[in-house]
């Protein structure tokens, strides 16, 4: 018995960095998972911060580093094509744009991660059934950097086929994910539908009983993908919604991971089995985010709350400066006085990061990613 406490303890204790084979710089395979699994143990989750640029991948690992915490970075389709460059041909059907900006998003995240001395998880966020080229392209590129490396160039990805019927749904990301199990790579999947607006994907008009995913949904995900391997999440459904809105429009229901967590340890025989995803993060209350953690979400999403931070921190920029912002020339200083150095991109980008670090801090407090 004294043994065994002494053992219970050492977990009690164990530091992130003490997972077997986690460094600073991409974590993937069983590493990554590992990361999760500690989540899940210690009652916190990683945030997951949709990136379109180098700066906003420096703002969230400027954050991580300032935090010493595990982070994770994600990357959607049109964010990805972004990344790559708006003017790019991305057709329909090919998205080659798309696949090129992750690929390139996730090499920049490989290459500068380490200086930040951090973990770091590279994912790519939903992927609708007519996205999926955009998928089968970074696919490849895993496949290509494990020949050459021996581990895969993501940590993670994303299969969005919760419009799909639920049969459907779970057969295709069966198929994805037995080809990502040799990569060891780890599946994300959604059961029920989030609704509101993001990346173009709009499920603002979906009926509310899709909104919320029921026990027996929850459990033929892990009936579908369990056979094939352990390293998959779900983002199951309890009300979420992407974006901003005001109070009493959304009805989160956290507890009702609880009850698929019961549900499928009635069926394993092992306490909370299942790994959980909280979709739609802006702006939930921290009395939801903390009930979504003791029911086992390892992993959420924060997006319009950043978009947000980055756009006021150029704005604040601007009404403080607004006098030095009208020419090149001419300020409150004086008729000759030159402004370059207050119209210098390298200055209101770098107010934009600022303010988005200190909203990616708050999102690692709010889901207790943080050092004791």
């Amino acid at each position: 018995k004294q043994q065994k406490s002494c053992v219970l303890d050492f977990f009690a204790a164990m530091s992130f960095w003490e997972v077997p084979g986690v460094q600073a710089g991409v974590v993937t395979g069983d590493a990554a998972w590992g990361l999760l699994k500690h989540a899940k143990e210690k009652v916190f989750a990683i945030p997951a911060f949709n990136c379109t640029s180098t700066s906003t991948v420096n703002a969230v690992l400027e954050a991580g580093r300032e935090l010493n915490r595990p982070i994770m970075i994600q990357f959607s389709e049109g964010g990805s094509a972004f990344f790559a460059g708006k003017s790019l041909p991305n057709e329909k059907g090919v998205l080659q744009a798309s696949i090129l900006g992750a690929v390139v998003g996730a090499h920049y995240v490989r290459n500068v991660a380490p200086a930040y001395g951090i973990p770091c998880f590279v994912h790519s966020d939903h992927c609708a059934k007519k996205l999926l080229p955009w998928f089968d392209g970074m696919l490849e590129a895993d496949q290509g950097f494990f020949a050459a490396h021996g581990e895969p160039l993501f940590s993670s990805h994303m299969l969005d086929l919760s419009e799909e019927p639920d049969e459907e749904n779970i057969e295709i990301c069966a198929k994805y994910f037995k080809r990502m199990v040799p990569l060891k790579l780890i599946l994300e999947m959604e059961i029920g539908i989030t609704g509101g607006v993001e990346d173009g994907v709009d499920n603002s008009g979906v009926s509310k009983e899709k909104l919320y995913s029921t026990p027996e949904d929850v459990y033929k995900v892990h009936e579908g993908l369990a056979p094939i391997g352990e390293m998959f999440t779900i983002a199951a459904a309890f009300g979420n919604v992407h974006g901003v809105y005001k109070a009493g429009n959304v009805k989160l229901q956290p507890e009702l991971l609880g009850n698929f967590q019961k549900f499928a340890a009635g069926k394993i025989g092992t306490e909370k089995p299942l790994f959980f995803v909280f979709h739609g993060g802006s702006g939930s209350g921290k009395e939801d985010i903390a009930t979504a953690l003791s029911n086992g979400v390892v992993k959420m999403n924060v997006d319009t709350d950043t978009q947000w931070a980055y756009w006021e921190g150029l704005l604040n920029f601007y009404k403080a400066k607004e006098g030095y912002l009208q020419g090149q020339i001419g300020n409150p200083d004086g008729p000759e006085k030159p402004n370059k150095s207050y119209y210098d991109p390298r200055k209101w980008v770098r107010e934009s990061e600022v303010c988005m670090v200190s909203r990616v801090i708050e999102g690692c407090k709010d889901l207790k990613n943080v050092n004791a």
